[in-house]
């Protein structure tokens, strides 16, 4: 039997520019990239591929030194065209020059039957070496599952509350028996429930609503109550110890093509999304896929911030840059690179803000779509202690302190203020409402690192 938990803490940030809802045709992106830097937990990826190489969809472009099951696979066959490094020779992306036809390589076909009569073992060998396992992502710290360990249970977060977020409907039509797969293999990693989450006053997919074998929770309120690890506080917290996964429906999905169809399926809907767009609307391509041709003849203005993502969580790519693993939604706002002298002083109905006191006018239009743009409108100063943090965090933690720990490395009050049940998401509001404009979520990953390196 589902839950229903209602949140009222936290805050939506309504932007100009949501995707319509149609699924538009166009040429494929010519090239495709992997890039190592999507993922937490994988310290040192070796390359087992090289320039001029041809590879299938499915074929292994790199794999974790430390972790040599855990391998990274190309979402299309092509050719290697770019090993991209960094400094120290850190390696940034593998991109592809995609094939005009899909050649995939073969891995075992179950029937759905089989899948209900398949061992742990079997179907942990197929995950790791087609590249599927890099989909399951284990709490605590957010990092790329690891095959030894057995959570106490999995979750699988069915709607999105971030800003411009995609509509699940369309991302995931017809995909019902796959979903229903993908789930059947999951149970098999866990002897504690498999947890989908809903939000109640949203068109529920048939993909989730039909699920057997799940529990079906629903959620109501606003932002941050689609991210999973908000999710988890309310249903199974994390204690230190405990292992829990989280799989997106996109993941959840990708496993039950593998085993059903016997091929390394990366094909996905994006939405691209944001006020500088001119037609926002999804487009069906694979993961990894330039942006260069969903934006071509489709932006208002030259000087816009592209991210791959959400304006929250999000990461700023080029406008020639490459889709993230995990994302099914590129932003485009504004660049924000310019100086405004007292501007938050101004009376205005264009500024969205959690605080009355700057952005009182929003207030008058809660509906209202906002453009928003990049600029912080300030540096970093001393933390202030407002109280804000704790009204956009729907879960007992004090974010003000744990930060407060982070910077002063004190391990002792990281564990004690729930440094196992936050990662960058759940925290990524109050980064929005900092008065005092630090770098919330790139504070919180210094002091996942510190723990999970201690």
């Amino acid at each position: 039997m589902g839950k229903f938990i209602r949140l009222k803490k936290g805050f939506n940030i309504n932007l100009a520019g949501k995707a319509a809802p149609k699924v538009a045709t166009i040429e494929q992106p010519e090239t495709f990239a992997i890039k190592p830097t999507d993922f937490h937990g994988i310290y040192m990826p070796k390359v087992v591929v090289k320039e001029g190489d041809s590879v299938k969809a499915g074929s292994i472009l790199f794999h974790d030194k430390k972790h040599e099951n855990i391998v990274f696979t190309a979402p299309v066959s092509g050719e290697v065209v770019e090993v991209k490094r960094g400094e120290k020779r850190k390696l940034l992306e593998v991109r592809i020059l995609a094939d005009k036809t899909i050649d995939y390589v073969q891995f075992e076909k179950y029937s759905v039957s089989d899948i209900v009569n398949l061992k742990r073992e079997k179907a942990l060998e197929q995950l790791l070496k087609s590249g599927v396992w890099l989909n399951i992502v284990q709490r605590p710290f957010g990092i790329v599952a690891d095959p030894n360990e057995k959570p106490k249970s999995i979750f699988i977060s069915a709607f999105d509350s971030s800003p411009l977020a995609p509509d699940y409907n369309i991302l995931y039509k017809g995909q019902e028996h796959y979903f229903q797969a993908g789930v059947d293999i999951l149970k098999k990693f866990t002897s504690g429930p498999v947890h989908v989450n809903v939000h109640s006053e949203r068109e529920i997919s048939p993909v989730f609503s039909q699920v057997k074998g799940a529990e079906l929770n629903k959620f109501s309120g606003p932002h941050p109550s689609g991210c999973v690890g908000v999710q988890i506080h309310h249903l199974d917290p994390i204690n230190k110890g405990d292992v829990v996964w989280t799989v997106s429906p996109y993941g959840v999905i990708q496993i039950g093509k593998l085993f059903l169809n016997g091929i390394y399926d990366a094909s996905k809907v994006v939405a691209v999304a944001g006020s500088e767009v001119k037609e926002p609307q999804y487009y069906a391509t694979y993961t990894g896929a330039s942006v260069k041709k969903f934006l071509a003849n489709n932006l208002k203005q030259d000087h816009v911030r592209v991210v791959s993502g959400n304006v929250l969580t999000g990461t700023k790519i080029e406008n020639d840059g490459y889709v993230g693993f995990f994302d099914q939604l590129v932003t485009v706002i504004p660049e924000g690179d310019y100086f405004e002298f007292l501007g938050w002083l101004t009376p205005t109905t264009n500024k969205l803000s959690f605080h009355r006191a700057f952005g009182l006018l929003s207030f008058l239009s809660p509906k209202k779509e906002f453009v928003l743009d990049s600029n912080s409108r300030g540096e970093p100063r001393a933390f202030v202690q407002t109280g804000v943090f704790e009204k956009v965090t729907p879960i007992d933690v004090l974010p003000t302190y744990l930060l407060k720990a982070i910077i002063a490395e004190d391990y002792d009050e990281m564990e004690a203020l729930g440094i196992y049940e936050v990662i960058e998401e759940d925290l990524a509001l109050c980064e929005f409402v900092d008065v005092s404009k630090h770098n919330v979520q790139a504070i919180l990953r210094e002091g996942i690192e510190l723990i999970s390196n201690s």
